[in-house]
């Protein structure tokens, strides 16, 4: 089998920058609006406490998804997030902990 050579189209790249400008317009977009403009106290609050249900959400429906080893091992990888705070080291604790359930026959 030989390599093929891959070439840069014109289109694709083109439709690349655009769908990048676009993203980043629309997030610019709301931070000049919150910045030219004061919210209300419900909006503030809202933003300032929405991350978390939707990070519980996003949560749920994963684990929802996977079987009894992924669902064990969010304990200690909660565990190691609540107790040292480090988004790094407790991803490696849940992976450690699924590698050690399913080895285990879990």
């Amino acid at each position: 089998m030989t390599p093929t050579a891959m070439t840069l189209r014109l289109d694709v790249t083109l439709a690349i920058i655009a769908m990048g400008l676009v993203t980043y317009f629309c997030r610019a977009g709301g931070y000049a609006i919150l910045r030219a403009m004061r919210t209300p106290p419900v909006v503030d609050a809202l933003l300032r406490n929405l991350p978390a249900p939707l990070f519980a959400a996003y949560v749920a429906l994963s684990l929802s998804r996977q079987d009894m080893a992924a669902v064990l091992a969010s304990i200690p990888c909660a565990a190691a997030h609540m107790r040292w705070g480090n988004f790094g080291l407790s991803i490696v604790v849940g992976v450690g902990a699924v590698a050690l359930l399913r080895w285990a026959g879990i």
